[in-house]
């Protein structure tokens, strides 16, 4: 906020601002779980670059361009940024709230694009992995398309061949999920995207948490838009891109799948709006640009490897403690195979440690995020120690 609103809202802090509102504040907000005992979370501590450029960009609405044209134009250098990183060259995209609104404007502009191809417009169908995130239950609801699973082969991947045999002349869309939530496994966006080409059919690649961490691996997947057929990416800043939360992404080959978002805006200082939402806030594009921009992809692979060393630490402690891994870890998030699961998670939840569990296989599941250094897994792995034994 600017000096001159720090003037003008003076006037009314002198209740606002008491020591009791903040003691209640601080009441609460110590109640929350702090993120190093916090194993679980595809979310990290901002980076502190991210924190800066929040502060400094926190009265900003992108719902509005015509006034925050600096902030609007710092939104369109970032999309080029990111659409580099994903090998794409005329890519169109925004900063959302998260995933699932990226999900959603994914689908919805697969469906709209295709409206007039299928048989049947008022039955569309999208083929999704069995292990795609669950914003995609709620994307059926809101969208009206039918939601068809794949089912996974023996790494827990999609087995391509399922989707194929559940397409038909009313799926508009087909998806590929590269670093899925409960194992991090990435999809053969390759080979769906030549099943997608072949069939005329968009697709759409949930790259929420991968996005940001395939990219700086050794010998990365080539998940993105090298792939002819894919047509919209999602990706979170937020989450391994260490910026304030909401910092989603949607981003699509080309402005084309903007254009079948579009709805007119006559009382804005745009014509138009291609969004999900109308008020979007321009911290989540200032941090998130901050970050990338400051540290660059040679900053960022070096923060992935050490997320992925620490990964394989812990992977090798848990192992000689009789754990096997789901999958040998793809990325930073890795499971372990255990029926008592849930115990496991709830003890631990009990002490203030924050694991989660899987149904199938049945297992306690990892994500190192930066956060999650060497000396906290030692840390957690001595309190590990304690319980297994006795749940």
């Amino acid at each position: 906020m600017n000096s001159q609103n720090n003037l003008e809202y003076s006037k009314y802090s002198e209740h606002a601002e008491t020591s009791e509102t903040i003691r209640i504040l601080k009441e609460f907000r110590s109640q929350d779980i702090p993120y190093n005992r916090v194993l679980s979370s595809m979310c990290t501590t901002p980076h502190p670059l991210a924190l800066k450029a929040h502060e400094m960009f926190i009265e900003t609405n992108l719902g509005d361009p015509g006034i925050f044209q600096g902030t609007k134009k710092l939104e369109e250098k970032l999309i080029g940024m990111i659409g580099e990183l994903l090998h794409g060259s005329e890519v169109a995209g925004y900063i959302c709230s998260g995933g699932t609104e990226a999900n959603i404007q994914g689908i919805r502009a697969g469906r709209n694009k295709m409206r007039d191809k299928i048989k049947d417009s008022r039955n569309p169908n999208i083929v999704i992995p069995k292990s795609a995130h669950f914003s995609f239950e709620k994307i059926g609801d809101i969208l009206g398309v039918e939601v068809r699973r794949a089912k996974l082969d023996e790494e827990y991947k999609v087995d391509v061949s399922e989707v194929e045999k559940l397409m038909d002349e009313n799926t508009v869309c087909l998806v590929g999920i590269a670093g899925t939530t409960e194992l991090g496994q990435i999809d053969p966006i390759v080979e769906l995207s030549k099943l997608a080409e072949e069939n005329c059919v968009e697709l759409h690649v949930d790259a929420a948490f991968g996005g940001l961490v395939i990219p700086f691996m050794n010998n990365p997947y080539p998940f993105d838009f090298q792939n002819d057929g894919v047509s919209s990416i999602t990706i979170d800043p937020h989450k391994m891109g260490m910026a304030t939360i909401p910092s989603g992404g949607i981003l699509f080959r080309n402005e084309s799948y903007l254009r079948a978002l579009e709805v007119e805006t006559p009382y804005l200082t745009s014509r138009t709006q291609f969004t999900l939402t109308g008020t979007r806030p321009g911290t989540g594009v200032a941090s998130a640009f901050a970050v990338l921009h400051g540290l660059g992809f040679d900053g960022m692979k070096k923060i992935v490897m050490e997320c992925l060393k620490n990964t394989r630490l812990l992977t090798e402690e848990m192992i000689s403690l009789g754990f096997e891994p789901v999958i040998d870890p793809i990325m930073n998030v890795v499971s372990f195979k255990t029926e008592k699961a849930e115990k496991i998670r709830n003890e631990l939840m009990k002490r203030r440690w924050i694991i989660s569990s899987i149904k199938e296989p049945r297992a306690i599941r990892f994500v190192i995020m930066p956060h999650v250094t060497e000396e906290v897994i030692k840390e957690f792995l001595s309190e590990f120690r304690k319980i297994i034994n006795w749940v």
